[in-house]
């Protein structure tokens, strides 16, 4: 099945930081470029971490207060971690100033992959890493988004040929599928249940499909019988033990 990498939606002219780079050069390059945030890597191109506006704003916002009692700095040295920020508030650079360990992706990666990577970390943007763990890209929300401006048309020639076809070695008419604004729908009548749950399954996983709405019907129920007994065919082998 198609699945977009990575490196074939990230940019790969790349905003970056080193680790020395001066707070108000940091600043510079978010304001010139606008974007909200960037790598720091180290003089062989790996990420050592990565740098936000966030990261900027709360130094600035660490700032001393002169009406602000002695005390509460006193207290504030007794919270675990707390001169590990107080260090960050005073960084001058950005390698004092950035977030690590960075999480990042590699170029191989599917947009899948980033995208859950992406929601598990909250995160909105992903470094992109070559072989070697050398920066080559970056990787937006928005970039990972594209691939649900995929026509309907084409998210159907997908399913009939890759799922239908190709792996449930069904007759192209076999089942019939629509596509709705990324929503596809299959209707027909399966040999097996457990055919009308792999088409269903790897459906989901195509590239665009926002949703899948199944009028599937079976002769055979044979979610009873072992996976050594229900004769798995092809590539749909490995997605029976995965059901």
């Amino acid at each position: 099945m198609r699945h977009d990498k990575v490196g074939s939606v990230m940019t790969a002219d790349v905003v970056r930081a080193e680790y020395g780079t001066p707070f108000k050069e940091v600043a510079r390059l978010l304001a010139a470029h606008r974007i909200s945030g960037l790598p720091v890597v180290d003089e062989d191109d790996k990420v050592i971490g990565v740098l936000s506006e966030t990261d900027l704003l709360t130094h600035r916002a660490a700032a001393p207060d002169p009406y602000e009692p002695d005390h509460h700095a006193r207290l504030a040295g007794l919270i675990p971690g707390a001169r590990r920020q107080a260090a960050k508030n005073n960084a001058r650079t950005a390698g004092g100033l950035m977030t690590a360990p960075p999480v990042t992706v590699h170029a191989d990666d599917t947009v899948v992959q980033a995208a859950r990577t992406m929601a598990r970390k909250h995160v909105d943007r992903l470094p992109v890493l070559d072989e070697e763990d050398r920066l080559v890209g970056i990787v937006t929300r928005g970039d990972l988004l594209r691939g649900f401006l995929r026509p309907d048309e084409e998210i159907r020639r997908e399913v009939i040929d890759e799922v239908l076809v190709r792996s449930l070695w069904l007759a192209p008419r076999g089942v019939e599928v629509s596509v709705t604004e990324g929503v596809v729908t299959l209707t027909g009548d399966m040999e097996r249940k457990s055919d009308t749950e792999i088409a269903v399954a790897m459906t989901r996983r195509i590239d665009g499909v926002v949703d899948v709405v199944a009028h599937l019907t079976h002769r055979l129920d044979d979610a009873h019988l072992r996976p050594d007994d229900r004769a798995p065919r092809g590539v749909t082998e490995d997605w029976l033990r995965r059901l």
